[in-house]
C-alpha cells in the first residue's frame, strides 16, 4: 500500500456516466472501467463509497413532467432507477474480485442491504466498497444531496465528482462556449453566489458546513481516481 492523500472517500457518478455509445440504459464497458479505477485505489488502502444517479434510466423532474406524472412519484421512480445502476455495479465489482455492498435508503431486503450508518462504515473498515442507492429515500432530493449526506455521515475526508467528459468547474458550460475558462480552485461560496452549475446549492452548503472538500474531475480520463490519491492537481478542488 502506498500514502494516499485521502483514507476514506465518497464518489459521486453521474447516471449519464453509464450511457457509454448508448442514448439508454446501462453499457457494461463504462461500468466495468469504473470497477478498474475503484480497484486501483482500493490497493491504495483508500476506502471507498459510491452514489451513482439514474439519469442513464430516467431523470425525476423531466421524464414526470413529460409524462404528467406528479414530482413525487417521479422521484421515487428515479431512485428506484439508482438501485438499478447500483446493482449493476456491483456486478462489475464482483467479477474483478471486490467484496462490495449495496445498502439501499427504501428497503428491499431481496436486492440490497438497508441503508445504516454503523454497518455502512463497518463495510469499509474492512475494505469492502459500498454503494450508496435510493437517494435520500424521499423525494425533492437530488443524488448530489444524497452524496454529500452520506460523505457526511461516514466521515469521509473528500468527495469525488465524477463527470461525463467535463474535466472540472467552468465559469460557463465549455459545451456551449468554447472561450469558458476552467477553475482550478474555488471555494464552496463560489459556487452559491456565481450559480455554477455543477452541483446543487444543498449538496455544496453540506459539504461546506462538514469541511469537506470537493474534487470535480472526468471520469473518462484514465486513472483520475490514483492521479487525485497521489495527490495531483486534476479537475477543480471545492473548498474554503
Amino acid at each position: 500500500m502506498s500514502n494516499p492523500k485521502y483514507k476514506r472517500v465518497l464518489l459521486k457518478v453521474s447516471g449519464e456516466a453509464l450511457l457509454g455509445s448508448q442514448e439508454f440504459g446501462i453499457d457494461y464497458e463504462p461500468v466495468e472501467m469504473m470497477a478498474h479505477e475503484i480497484k486501483t485505489i482500493l490497493d491504495m488502502g483508500v476506502q471507498v463509497a459510491v452514489v451513482v444517479g439514474g439519469g442513464n434510466i430516467f431523470r425525476g423532474m423531466k421524464n414526470s413532467a413529460k409524462l404528467g406524472m406528479d414530482r413525487v412519484s417521479g422521484d421515487y421512480i428515479g431512485m428506484l432507477a439508482t438501485v438499478m445502476n447500483a446493482v449493476a455495479l456491483q456486478s462489475a465489482l464482483k467479477k474483478a474480485d471486490i467484496d462490495c455492498r449495496v445498502q439501499s435508503a427504501i428497503t428491499m431486503r431481496q436486492i440490497a442491504e438497508p441503508y445504516i450508518r454503523h454497518r455502512a462504515i463497518r463495510h469499509l473498515e474492512k475494505g469492502r466498497v459500498v454503494i450508496f442507492a435510493a437517494g435520500t429515500g424521499n423525494p425533492f432530493f437530488t443524488t448530489d444531496t444524497a452524496a454529500a449526506l452520506r460523505a457526511s455521515e461516514i466521515d469521509a475526508e473528500a468527495m469525488l465528482m465524477a463527470k461525463n467528459g467535463v474535466d472540472g468547474v467552468y465559469d460557463d458550460d465549455p459545451r456551449v462556449n468554447p472561450n469558458a475558462k476552467k477553475l482550478d480552485n474555488i471555494k464552496y461560496s463560489d459556487i452559491l453566489h456565481n450559480d455554477l452549475k455543477v452541483m446543487d446549492s444543498s449538496a455544496c452548503t453540506l459539504c461546506e458546513q462538514n469541511n469537506i472538500p470537493i474534487i470535480v474531475f472526468d471520469f473518462n480520463a484514465k486513472d483520475s481516481l490514483k492521479k487525485i490519491m497521489d495527490g495531483e492537481k486534476i479537475g477543480t478542488y471545492v473548498g474554503k
